[in-house]
């Protein structure tokens, strides 16, 4: 089961795409989208991460922060930043503390859920039922953006 609204988000450090070391509370203040995915250039993967790209405007102008996570190696990031042109950081959770930290371990893959943390590090929505072709306005939605 995921993690519940109103929970206190894990504290986490990882590499992202480019190997610059990452921790939620580098974000403190600010609203994140942290989705957890199972695996780099898979069709639903990249559909989601599109998603967030095409949208990332949307994202900047309300100040909300987006991080994509999954087990896959920085090498791994790179190359899937590169072919789509994402413009935000994918994180490396190789070990996949992050995953079982935030409870989504679907057996060797993170399991597609995605959490909103606020900027006082809470945990403000959880979507496990997540349509990667929507994705990225669907969350939106949910914060009434």
């Amino acid at each position: 089961m995921p993690l519940t609204v109103g929970t206190d988000a894990p504290a986490f450090t990882a590499q992202d795409t480019n190997g610059n070391t990452v921790s939620l509370s580098d974000f403190a203040g600010k609203t994140v989208v942290l989705y957890f995915y199972p695996k780099d250039d898979t069709p639903g993967c990249t559909k989601q991460a599109c998603g967030f790209r095409d949208a990332s405007a949307d994202y900047q102008s309300k100040d909300i922060v987006v991080l994509g996570v999954s087990a896959d190696d920085e090498a791994s990031h790179q190359q899937f930043t590169q072919k789509y042109n994402l413009n935000f950081p994918l994180l490396a959770d190789t070990d996949k503390t992050m995953i079982k930290a935030y409870d989504v371990d679907g057996g060797g893959y993170a399991k597609r859920v995605t959490y909103v943390i606020d900027g006082n590090g809470k945990i403000i929505n959880v979507d496990s039922s997540v349509n990667t072709s929507s994705h990225a306005s669907d969350v939106l939605a949910s914060l009434g953006l």
